[in-house]
């Protein structure tokens, strides 16, 4: 066995792995995975480092190899509301309550939620974490296919080329049509954009 949730493996303990997708993009929700994985040895690597096709092969894989695993949302709203770390830490919430297994352990890339379980949180995990990896994974695939449907209902800020990040694409676009419905109102370069937008979803 390889990996932060050895140890916790090693003890019997069920652990899930905790990631997040979108934290530092302009628009759309941030997307939390948690993933339960029996174990053993996994392939799954940081999503950061994959392309779109092979994370989209090992979201199959987490899909059918995982014990347990969920998605929770924190809507572009919310962000605005409780900020990103608060944003990720209910979007992580929601992802653990809708576990079918209840983990007995938890590993997390540097996100330290509140939990009587035990918990690792080191930078980097998604590096050094299966499960964490797993999670991101999922996390990334579901945000990107996400945005894809933003960009078909809201054409014109190239949503599924950028994923809501902040490039001089979606800034000249912000500059041109103002913000959508799904930008994030309180991040400077939204904010700071004239309300131009029009479009009916």
């Amino acid at each position: 066995m390889e990996g932060l949730e050895a140890g916790f493996w090693a003890q019997g303990l069920r652990v899930a792995g905790v990631d997040e997708a979108g934290r530092g993009a302009w628009a759309g929700p941030i997307v939390v995975g948690a993933v339960v994985l029996p174990p053993g040895r996994h392939p799954f690597k940081d999503s950061k480092l994959l392309s779109p096709r092979a994370r989209e092969a090992l979201a199959e894989e987490v899909r059918r190899v995982a014990l347990a695993y969920a998605l929770g949302l924190a809507e572009a709203e919310e962000v605005d509301q409780l900020g990103v770390l608060g944003a990720t830490l209910l979007a992580a919430e929601r992802a653990l309550a809708l576990l079918s297994l209840p983990p007995q352990a938890l590993v997390t890339d540097y996100l330290p939620l509140k939990t009587p379980l035990p918990l690792l949180s080191p930078p980097k995990a998604d590096q050094q974490s299966p499960s964490v990896a797993a999670a991101s994974i999922l996390a990334k695939v579901h945000r990107d296919r996400l945005m894809a449907h933003w960009d078909r209902l809201y054409p014109g800020y190239g949503f599924a080329r950028h994923k809501g990040y902040g490039t001089p694409e979606h800034q000249e676009a912000l500059l041109a049509l103002g913000p959508s419905p799904v930008h994030r109102r309180r991040f400077v370069p939204v904010a700071q954009a004239p309300l131009r937008f029009s479009q009916d979803p």
